[in-house]
Order: C-alpha cells, then sequence, then structure tokens
C-alpha cells in the first residue's frame, strides 16, 4: 500500500454495498469476509483501512460477478478488465493505449463511453461521454456517482501504469453536485474537484501521450492480482505539498529508533513538528504554511488525519498492543488517545479492533 494510504469512508463502503443489495444479495456475509464490523456503516465518521475496502470489492466481485459490483447499467463479466489491458499492452504509446482501452468498452451496449479527446493547445481530455449507458435512470444518484468517480480513479491508475508514471491531472470535474465525501476527491485525484460541471472529465498535459507503453504480460499479471480492487484502493503517491507532508509523517510514525533488542513499545516514533517537515522539504515554515493553506488544510489537519489513518490500520491488523499504538501515535496518555479515536470515528479503539475480529473469527 506504501506510505500515506488514507482510510477510506464509510460512504465509499456504502456505495460499493448498493449494486448488491439492488440484486437482493445478503451484504452482511461480505462485510464480514472484509472484516467490516456491519454495525460501522451507520456512523457518518467511520472509517475503514484501505486492505478492508479492497477485501470488499473483492468479495462483492465474486458475489455480483460483476466488475462494476452490480452499480452499472449493465453487467461487466469477470475477465473484460484483464482483456481491455491486454488489447492496451501492444500499443506503442499511451495515447494509442488509452484510444484502444476506450474503443474497447465501447463494443458494449450499454457500457460506458469513455473517450479521449486530444483537445487543442497543450491539453488532453479524457471524458465520460452523454452519461453511464441506456439504462442510467435504473440508477439512484449515488450509484451513478460513485460508478463516474470510480472509472476516471481507475482509469487515471491504469494510465499511469501502462508508462510506468504517475501522471499529475491538470483539473478534474465532474457532473453532480458535491457528495458528502468530497474532501476525499483531492488525495485521489491529485488536483481540487469541480462539482456541478456539464461532464464528468480530467485533463492533462498532452505530452503524456508520447509516452512508451512499458508494461508487459508478465508485469500485467500483478497488476490483475489486485485489480481492480487495488487499483480503487491504492494511494497514489502525490504531488501536492499536503501529500508531500503527509508523506513525511507517515514516514516518521513508521521508522522506530533504536537498536534492536530493545522492545517495541519503547521505540516510539516522534512526528516530526512543521519547522522540521518545512527543512526536508526545503521551504520556510511560513511558506510551507501559506502553501497548506492555499490547498485548504493546515499541517495539525493532516497530522490528525495520518494520525487516524494509522490508528485504523493498526487495528484492523489486530497486532500492536492500544497502548503501544497511542504512544508511537504521539499520545501521552490512552484516554487522550481514546477521546481522539472516538472523535475521528465515533468508537473506542477497543470496540473498533473487537468488532473487526469478531468478525473472522
Amino acid at each position: 500500500m506504501g506510505h500515506g494510504r488514507r482510510a477510506v469512508t464509510v460512504h465509499h463502503v456504502r456505495a460499493a454495498l448498493r449494486g448488491a443489495q439492488r440484486l437482493g444479495l445478503d451484504t452482511v456475509p461480505l462485510l464480514q469476509r472484509a472484516r467490516i464490523p456491519p454495525l460501522l456503516l451507520t456512523d457518518d465518521r467511520a472509517r475503514v483501512s484501505p486492505e478492508q475496502f479492497a477485501r470488499l470489492v473483492r468479495a462483492l466481485h465474486r458475489a455480483t460477478g460483476d466488475e462494476f459490483l452490480g452499480l452499472g447499467t449493465i453487467r461487466s463479466r469477470p475477465g473484460t478488465f484483464a482483456m481491455m489491458c491486454y488489447a492496451s499492452l501492444g500499443c506503442p504509446d499511451l495515447g494509442t493505449a488509452v484510444e484502444r482501452g476506450a474503443r474497447f468498452y465501447r463494443l458494449f451496449p450499454g457500457g460506458p463511453n469513455l473517450a479521449l479527446e486530444r483537445g487543442t493547445g497543450r491539453e488532453a481530455v479524457f471524458a465520460l461521454r452523454g452519461g453511464l449507458g441506456p439504462h442510467e435512470e435504473a440508477l439512484t444518484a449515488a450509484e451513478s456517482h460513485i460508478v463516474a468517480e470510480w472509472l476516471m480513479l481507475i482509469w487515471h491508475r491504469v494510465a499511469g501504469w501502462l508508462i510506468g508514471r504517475r501522471i499529475p491531472l491538470l483539473w478534474a470535474q465532474f457532473a453532480y453536485p458535491p457528495p458528502p465525501y468530497a474532501d476525499d476527491y483531492e488525495p485521489f485525484f491529485g488536483c481540487p474537484p469541480r462539482f456541478g460541471a456539464p461532464r464528468t472529465a480530467a485533463g492533462f498535459d498532452r505530452r503524456w501521450l508520447t509516452a512508451p507503453v512499458v508494461q508487459d504480460e508478465s508485469t500485467l499479471q500483478t497488476l490483475l492480482r489486485h485489480a481492480p480492487a487495488g487499483l480503487l484502493s491504492r494511494r497514489d503517491y502525490g504531488t501536492t505539498v499536503a501529500e508531500q507532508v503527509r508523506h513525511a509523517l507517515t514516514g516518521a510514525l513508521r521508522t522506530r529508533g533504536g537498536p534492536a533488542d530493545v522492545p517495541r513499545a519503547r521505540h516510539t516514533a516522534r512526528l516530526p513538528e512543521l519547522p522540521e517537515v518545512a527543512a526536508r522539504l526545503a521551504v520556510s515554515p511560513a511558506t510551507l504554511r501559506r502553501r497548506l493553506r492555499e490547498e485548504g488544510t493546515s499541517f495539525q489537519e493532516l497530522k490528525d488525519t495520518v494520525r487516524r489513518d494509522e490508528a485504523v490500520s493498526s487495528l484492523t491488523e489486530g497486532v500492536e498492543p492500544i497502548a503501544d499504538l497511542a504512544l508511537r501515535l504521539g499520545f501521552s496518555e490512552d484516554t487522550a488517545f481514546h477521546r481522539a479515536f472516538r472523535r475521528w470515528t465515533g468508537t473506542t479503539p477497543g470496540a473498533y479492533r473487537h468488532e473487526t475480529w469478531s468478525q473472522h473469527i
């Protein structure tokens, strides 16, 4: 998963389940397979780890027999995504590969109408034309939004994978009002989203279209073992200052000082303060503060996010004692950690771990 992995909001979990619910499937066993406590779904503040979310998507895949998880206007048979990737691998450059992939999905009646547009000037645009297919009215607004968002996300990740580089988006826009989890879009897409746009699309520098495809069938096997669940939950390294700060903070949390024979609990990682992070990013503290403000966040907010995501991740893995975790996250006492965790997720660390682990005993 790499540094900077973020906990996934409960809104995404609910959205992922909608297709299975529409098909009349019992979602409780699916949640249990993913080690997600069904009770968690009742709290808007709740989050799950990327691993829990990836497991849920895999379970939904198998249960629905549909790569769109029962959320699309048509069923996309397992293996469709893999064949699209095989079709794109033989292309000389990204532009040809993306066009071929989009053409492949357009072959299916009722499939998403994806298109690559080589605009004028320096921009190329990847767009979702005319909604999600002929039966879109059968979908609720939330279902069609999540499908549109996932299509854009997976397209962006696959395009970057094909050329072995992360493609910075110049902009991303969505043809619907901001969803409850609108704050999650920027870390995923690496640029501030615009909602209520005439159509769903993303722009990037057209020079990426000439980048050579560097993947082959053996590297595709690795991608497919985790796709598309892995593509949805994987955190891509971001280009925003906020992402760089988050990366530095997460790295510090995972690095414990001290000799190997010292008990783990005493290896307390220390979260660096703002001046330290600014020095690492080669900017002044004032500049770092200003840039984070421009990106709509603050150092304290990022610190809280990193601590929250690390707490969720550790409690899901279920190995580290809660007292050690509190210490590692920089809380001087357990009660302060318990208060913070309840503020972040609506439940206590002990209850969260118990719920998560009782699902698969």
